[in-house]
């Protein structure tokens, strides 16, 4: 399969976050080889020199080209990690694997334990206690120098890939690494976007578990799609966050009646009302048409399973008068308040 690479003119546009010490470490995977770099780094215009300076950095875009010909150099996706290569095409295999699993969990589970037939020199596990979920890795050999990169690159690119799969930003509540805070451990907070761990027993990343119950919305098209450009999609930041409706649905469940102003929701999910209000669009809903729909579901509830009067309904879901809610209703399901109750009765 043809891979997509970035334009000579993309390589060095934009800001350069890569850390050099990643671009070292895949001239380290040249070297355990015995094979010679430079074609690669001229591809991706590093200049050697830049690999002396720890400091130094650069863009997404040479990350990418290196990454890309240095697997295809090597004949090894996994670029000199593992005690044996990973030929190319390994990763987009354990993908397709995985693509027809009706939840996250499922195509977790199922990457996780397919990694195992590539590797066993680390393992990944997903688990879950109290209510969150975990991704760790396992180390049954050594790395040596390329253990950072190893653990960073595998987490991230199985975090991007999970995001790929549901469409949806995963919010981490931790990523942990078994290793010291390295100098350039600001590069952390772009690649996983939450609070970062180091000197940990085991590398992991751990986030809400509910996230384990969204539906795959992937199909063989779109990953043949992802994988011409696997790196920049998978460590793509999603700003859609699927999750968010779940919460906000619960949030209003949780006091029917109340208002439930934009700020007030926002304020409770720590979250900006400018942001919650685009996330939410970008979902196609609407603060206000989730409100109407646990106003609802909690009316309906209410006339057919209790005899409470329609104006005692009206103030439990949030309406200042009978008239309100009964035009509200009325809307909702095509009929008023009390026909509902009455079509809904068995006939005696």
């Amino acid at each position: 399969m043809k891979i997509l690479a970035p334009s000579p003119a993309e390589l060095t546009r934009g800001r350069a976050a890569t850390p050099i010490a990643f671009i070292r470490a895949i001239v380290a995977g040249y070297r355990l080889r015995g094979m010679d770099p430079a074609s690669a780094l001229a591809q991706a215009q590093i200049p050697p020199a830049l690999l002396e300076d720890p400091a130094a950095h650069v863009t997404a875009a040479q990350m990418e080209l290196l990454s890309g010909v240095a697997m295809q150099e090597l004949d090894d996706e996994a670029l000199g990690w593992f005690s044996r290569r990973l030929p190319w095409g390994s990763y987009g295999m354990l993908c397709r694997a995985s693509l027809t699993s009706p939840t996250l969990e499922v195509a977790l589970k199922r990457w996780c334990r397919h990694h195992r037939l590539l590797t066993e020199d680390i393992v990944f596990e997903l688990a879950q206690r109290g209510g969150m979920a975990t991704i760790h890795v396992a180390e049954h050999a050594g790395l040596g120098e390329l253990r950072e990169f190893c653990l960073v690159s595998t987490l991230r690119y199985l975090l991007g890939y999970a995001c790929w799969l549901v469409d949806s930003r995963i919010a981490l509540g931790e990523a942990a690494f078994p290793f010291p805070a390295p100098a350039h451990a600001d590069a952390y907070a772009y690649l996983f976007a939450g609070p970062a761990r180091f000197s940990a027993a085991a590398a992991c990343i751990r986030f809400d578990a509910r996230y384990l119950a969204l539906p795959v919305r992937r199909d063989e098209k779109a990953l043949q799609a992802m994988l011409q450009r696997a790196l920049p999609l998978t460590v793509l930041q999603y700003r859609r966050d699927r999750l968010l409706v779940h919460g906000v649905a619960q949030l209003l469940a949780a006091n029917p009646a109340a208002a439930h102003t934009a700020e007030e929701v926002a304020a409770q999910l720590n979250l900006s009302v400018r942001t919650l209000h685009r996330q939410l669009k970008e979902e196609g809903v609407s603060l206000q048409h989730l409100k109407n729909a646990v106003r609802r579901e909690h009316a309906v509830k209410l006339l057919l399973q209790s005899a409470r009067p329609v104006k005692q309904i009206a103030a439990a879901v949030g309406f200042d008068s009978e008239k309100s809610f009964a035009r509200a209703f009325r809307e909702w399901t095509g009929v008023a308040p009390s026909a509902y109750r009455s079509n809904a009765e068995p006939a005696c």
